[in-house]
């Protein structure tokens, strides 16, 4: 089984809230991701991007803007980019990730919950 977190791209409607930088959520849901991203360093994940194209790898590094960096990578589909066999380490733009895949045994996904709702706190607390 795997974990399917999916990163939005800024500017873009999730659910029937606006997920940009402008819209106060940006910043609390980034970093919650950052935080979280950052925990998984030196785990196996598949990274997904926009052009369809998975790449597996180890996680080995991430930033505030989710860029990841991927060590010892391989393709899922090498027939249709066999330009990929040759490459073995990867940085990845965090705008062009459709999709992250992580292996459920590396998430906890109750520690995930109470940094949302602490910092969901935090944030109502401090726009009163």
């Amino acid at each position: 089984l795997n974990l399917i977190l999916n990163h939005r791209c800024a500017g873009q409607v999730v659910g029937s809230r606006r997920f940009g930088p402008r819209s106060g959520n940006w910043c609390l849901y980034t970093m919650i991701f950052f935080s979280f991203f950052k925990t998984l360093v030196g785990k196996t994940v598949t990274v997904e991007l926009k052009n369809d194209l998975a790449i597996e790898g180890t996680l080995q590094s991430v930033d505030q803007y989710l860029n990841v960096k991927l060590q010892n990578i391989s393709v899922a589909d090498p027939e249709k980019y066999p330009h990929m066999m040759s490459v073995k380490n990867c940085f990845v733009r965090g705008s062009i990730i459709r999709y992250i895949q992580l292996p459920a045994e590396d998430v906890d996904t109750e520690l995930l919950q109470d940094a949302a709702r602490r910092e969901a706190t935090e944030k109502a607390a401090g726009a009163r």
